[in-house]
């Protein structure tokens, strides 16, 4: 009996080991429509994982691109910021230095002076500078009727003063009158603050005598009889000099040497003229300021 059973589970296992021997020899024309059945099926959807995969790892590439694009633009964006204000701030000061380089150039110019430096610190409404204040006062020696200059030549007179400021008439405004002269020849007449005709960049220079020798591109400074005018400080120069219809006289045009529309830093003059040796001979009949 249990021979009997050995003997079927014998012939059985040598029966399956035959089938699949015949199987493994008919493998592959066996198992190509499976393959081919599965293949229509598994292939679109492995074509559609595969592009979804590929777009979403771009999408992923762009927008790590995108982040790293939008922090470098950030940097960039602040390092130019950086650059504009460093720029403007060295344009400032190289404005700065050329503007005390020219009130160094005057200070030297008139070095028999003794003078102080001053900002503006204020002014009056309108375009031009006519009537200003600046940062020092009697504190600082400056006194009513000190000489004020600036870019180059005479800017006005001090006409209020407090402890720690003064108030400056420049001459264009319109009640300066200023005695000045030629320095070629000497030849006085009256430079005229006129603030209508300062919107052309130029005064009027009135009461030159017929026979008086100033003639265009003279130089025009204080003369020696102001009143309250220290002699010789370069106020502008001469233009389009012509005889006045009496015969008398001639008149014509100043260009002043300083400018009046952006002062912010001048020399003030802490010698009066008053002061001076020969204070009492100066004249100066008709000046104002």
């Amino acid at each position: 009996m249990e021979s009997r059973r050995s003997k079927y589970i014998l012939i059985g296992m040598s029966i399956f080991c035959i089938l699949l021997i015949i199987i493994t020899s008919f493998r592959d024309s066996f198992l190509d429509p499976l393959r081919t059945g599965v293949g229509y099926f598994l292939i679109p959807v492995q074509s559609g994982v595969n592009r979804a995969g590929t777009l979403i790892y771009n999408e992923i590439t762009d927008y790590s691109h995108f982040k790293g694009a939008v922090e470098e633009n950030k940097q960039l964006r602040k390092r130019i910021d950086g650059l504009v204000e460093e720029n403007t701030r060295l344009q400032a000061e190289q404005f700065e230095l050329n503007r005390l380089r020219e009130l160094y150039q005057l200070d030297q110019d008139y070095q028999q002076y003794e003078k102080i430096g001053a900002r503006v610190i204020a002014k009056d409404s309108g375009t031009w500078f006519q009537v200003f204040r600046i940062n020092k006062g009697s504190a600082d020696g400056v006194r009513v009727d000190a000489n004020v200059l600036s870019g180059g030549g005479l800017v006005g007179i001090v006409t209020d003063v407090g402890a720690n400021y003064a108030t400056v008439r420049s001459i264009i405004d319109d009640v300066s009158r200023v005695s000045v002269m030629a320095q070629q020849s000497g030849d006085t007449c009256f430079a005229e603050g006129d603030l209508t005709l300062f919107s052309e960049g130029r005064l009027r220079l009135s009461k030159i005598t017929k026979d008086g020798d100033i003639k265009d591109g003279d130089r025009i400074v204080t003369s020696n009889v102001s009143s309250k005018y220290l002699p010789g400080i370069l106020v502008g120069y001469a233009t389009d000099i012509v005889t006045d219809e009496t015969r008398l006289t001639k008149s014509g045009y100043l260009i002043p040497a300083a400018q009046f529309n952006n002062l912010q830093e001048v020399l003030v003059i802490l010698e009066l003229k008053e002061e001076q040796t020969d204070g009492d001979l100066t004249i100066g009949q008709g000046e104002s300021e």
